[in-house]
């Protein structure tokens, strides 16, 4: 081969290894950088489906002219969230089972009933897939949430994921909750005393998170002080930084009709499982 071929060889190797480095930079940053945005809906670590609440204030608490509710639901105040995402639906048997699975952490079971038991020991009926699991306490919640890349939503984000801006009563409005917008007023019958999360479309909240009320009731981070809201700060409350029991927030398939609120909170032992409890997960957004 003469010099100048060989010089023109070597000149169109060096130029397309420089082509291939550059755009293999390129794509690497596009892959490695954040969206500019947070994006509507999203697919978490588990593959469940996540919902964007915007960044904004919020009114917490019974408003103003509601006479029923508990003390600690008292005072009505605003609350300032920075955006985030949380699960649209409530964390089902099917993808527990797969956490269970990856982790070796502990079935969902009764601690004391078997007949309130959805599984099988370590197996879990094909049935019961996509209905919200249950028998969970508030550690075993957090762990899920962990192993997912996410974390228990505040009772903050929570209410606000229920109702969004606007005064409602429920998640769907103002209109007394019937057989259409939620799993309620229900008895035990086993596996069919729950519904697959999403089948009440008339039920979701404005932000499009289903079964905030009904199916089970959900553990939030926070811990339990009937007094908190005297003294929540207005920016991103997390709830007090110790105390004895969690909050439950949402109603589940027994209560009645004057349960069914986006302001009832309930105390229970973080340790606690039973057949009505579940749970759901959310996930900051990236800044």
């Amino acid at each position: 081969m003469d010099e100048s071929k060989e010089a023109q060889r070597l000149t169109f190797f060096r130029l397309n290894l420089l082509a291939t480095f550059f755009w293999g930079s390129l794509v690497s940053q596009s892959v490695a950088a954040p969206p500019v945005e947070a994006s509507g809906e999203i697919l978490g670590k588990d593959s469940a489906p996540m919902v964007l609440i915007p960044a904004g204030p919020f009114s917490m608490g019974v408003p103003k002219g509601d006479r029923d509710g508990g003390r600690d639901e008292y005072p009505r105040h605003e609350v300032s969230l920075d955006a985030y995402y949380i699960d649209k639906y409530e964390v089902t048997n099917g993808r527990y089972l797969e956490f269970v699975r990856g982790t070796g952490h502990r079935s969902p079971l009764h601690p004391k009933d078997p007949s309130r038991n959805l599984w099988n020991g370590n197996q879990m009926p094909e049935s019961i897939a996509d209905r919200p699991v249950i028998n969970v306490d508030w550690h075993d919640a957090e762990a899920y949430c962990r192993w997912a890349g996410k974390r228990l939503p505040t009772e903050a984000e929570w209410e606000k994921a229920a109702k969004g801006t606007e005064d409602r009563r429920f998640p769907w409005g103002n209109v007394e909750p019937t057989a259409k917008h939620l799993n309620y007023n229900q008895q035990w019958i086993g596996e069919k005393t729950l519904m697959p999360v999403g089948s009440y479309e008339a039920g979701k909240s404005p932000y499009g998170a289903y079964d905030m009320a009904g199916n089970v009731w959900e553990w939030v981070a926070d811990w339990y002080d009937p007094g908190y809201y005297e003294k929540s700060p207005a920016k991103n409350p997390k709830g007090p930084d110790q105390g004895t029991d969690k909050v439950l927030r949402s109603s589940g398939w027994q209560v009645e009709t004057p349960m069914v609120r986006i302001f009832t909170r309930v105390k229970s032992n973080p340790f606690i499982r039973n057949e009505s409890t579940g749970f759901r997960c959310a996930a900051s957004v990236q800044k």
